[in-house]
């Protein structure tokens, strides 16, 4: 009887709460770390392991866990926003040097350009003291809170290559995006929303179209997930007059039964994206129109940014894109049309063309930044603003001829760019340029650098992180790249 009791004991021993939390607290551990770590693996539909995260990363403890990215498409004029020449204005109307011409290549120039000083005024900003022109009333409010850099370069003076540099590591079309990149590394922090996701505003996409944002050689479900205005929010994310939801996932399980016994027979990683993807979208007809409606938000929210239900504008996507991070989309890329002001009408001059599309993107961009604050999202959560290079300090000629209104043309040796969060060091400038903002003389920054910085603060080593394709292993960076460290806090 003694020994019948014992056992009763030692049994109702191990089937007690306390019992639990004090064996299995190594068990507890693990559990947590993994959902602090972000889902690691997917099922199909018959319960068909799809592992969606296999690297080992992060490489190391990251500053930031998401990055919303804005590429203003066609190049601003740093030397209108940012990079504040005095001397260039004392040389306003002069021939340009020919030593700035020979041996140099431009999309248009042609012959002797005069130099053109800066349309705008600049004033110092903040306790920093940063020089803002006054094309920027709203973003002088948190220049504190940002990193600006004004010693970028890049190889390539054509928009679609430089786009694609920027973006891709690759001036040819077919590399994956760094969205894409980061999402094949890190996976998404939500499995019913995209890891990474396109916002477009300006009216058009940018030069590079689709490419941008596209997986490349990577599994084709890391790819950029756009994000529509108007209508349905993503395509065909509503289902078809007639069909109810219980149809749609019998439908779905019809349909990745075939796909679970195609890839049991080839063996072929593409079809399991393909499962992934068909259950991300059935999920995400759920999801993505909650996340996308704007009018959930307060009205002072909205009047903060300047939106409004229904625009297909840079302000509405600037607050849709605090609301998927805030949902845990890991990556959001916004693309703004209309930045290439080389002066051959009035909405492409460095007048009213940068004035309008200034004050489109002002307002917004900060509101951004202070609600990111506001929600203690903007700790690790890393922004980057930019074009794809820079524009010229001289005037646009063509044929020797000079264009109607003031432009510049496109510019390699120098640009700005400016981020803000995610480890970042805010109220500071890095980087300078020569006294008529031409060339970088200190600091300079490439575009694989950049690459590299933004890699380097979601925890990724950008050297280690390679994907091998026809027999080679590839990385974003290519084969060059320096974290910026002085950028970092």
């Amino acid at each position: 009887m003694d020994l019948f009791n014992e056992a009763r004991k030692r049994q109702l021993e191990y089937t007690t709460r306390r019992h639990f939390l004090k064996k299995c607290t190594t068990g507890l551990g693990g559990i947590a770390l993994a959902s602090l770590m972000g889902p690691q693996y997917m099922f199909g539909s018959n319960n068909t392991q799809v592992n969606v995260n296999p690297l080992n990363l992060p490489h190391f403890l990251p500053k930031a866990k998401r990055v919303i990215y804005l590429h203003m498409a066609g190049a601003p004029s740093q030397l209108e926003m940012f990079d504040y020449k005095p001397t260039l204005q004392k040389l306003n109307g002069l021939d340009c040097p020919q030593s700035f011409l020979e041996g140099k290549r431009f999309a248009f120039i042609q012959g002797t350009p005069k130099m053109l000083g800066p349309q705008f005024n600049f004033k110092k900003y903040g306790q920093s003291g940063t020089y803002l022109s006054s094309l920027l009333p709203h973003f002088s409010e948190v220049v504190d809170d940002v990193a600006i850099v004004k010693s970028m370069h890049t190889d390539q003076f054509n928009h679609a290559p430089a786009q694609l540099l920027v973006q891709t590591g690759s001036a040819r079309a077919g590399r994956p995006s760094i969205g894409a990149w980061v999402t094949y590394g890190l996976g998404s922090e939500n499995e019913n929303l995209p890891g990474y996701m396109v916002l477009i505003s300006g009216g058009k996409n940018p030069s590079a179209g689709k490419n941008a944002w596209g997986s490349g050689f990577l599994p084709s479900e890391y790819q950029g997930v756009q994000c529509r205005n108007s209508g349905d929010p993503i395509l065909y994310v509503s289902n078809p007059n007639g069909m109810s939801r219980d149809i749609r996932q019998k439908s779905l399980k019809a349909i990745n039964d075939i796909n679970e016994s195609e890839y049991k027979e080839f063996n072929d990683d593409e079809t399991l994206s393909r499962i992934s993807q068909y259950e991300m979208a059935f999920k995400m007809q759920l999801s993505v129109p909650e996340v996308t409606d704007i009018s959930k938000e307060p009205d002072y929210i909205r009047e903060m940014y300047g939106a409004k239900q229904g625009e297909a504008s840079f302000a509405n996507n600037c607050l849709l894109a605090r609301r998927l991070v805030e949902q845990g989309v890991r990556f959001v890329q916004l693309y703004d049309w209309g930045w290439d002001m080389h002066g051959t009408n009035k909405a492409s001059s460095l007048n009213e063309g940068l004035q309008a599309k200034c004050d489109q993107i002002d307002k917004p961009m900060t509101a951004l930044i202070k609600d990111l604050k506001q929600r203690g999202l903007l700790e690790d959560t890393l922004v980057v603003w930019g074009g794809e290079f820079g524009r010229t300090p001289m005037r646009e000629n063509r044929g020797g001829i000079e264009m109607p209104f003031y432009g510049r043309d496109h510019h390699t040796e120098a640009y700005t760019i400016w981020m803000a969060g995610g480890g970042i060091k805010g109220g500071i400038t890095y980087g300078e340029t020569d006294e008529i903002g031409y060339y970088g003389i200190k600091d300079k920054v490439h575009v694989h650098d950049l690459q590299a910085t933004i890699l380097n603060q979601l925890g990724i080593n950008h050297e280690k992180f390679t994907y091998n394709f026809q027999g080679r292993d590839f990385r974003l960076t290519d084969v060059s790249g320096h974290v910026v460290k002085d950028l970092l806090i």
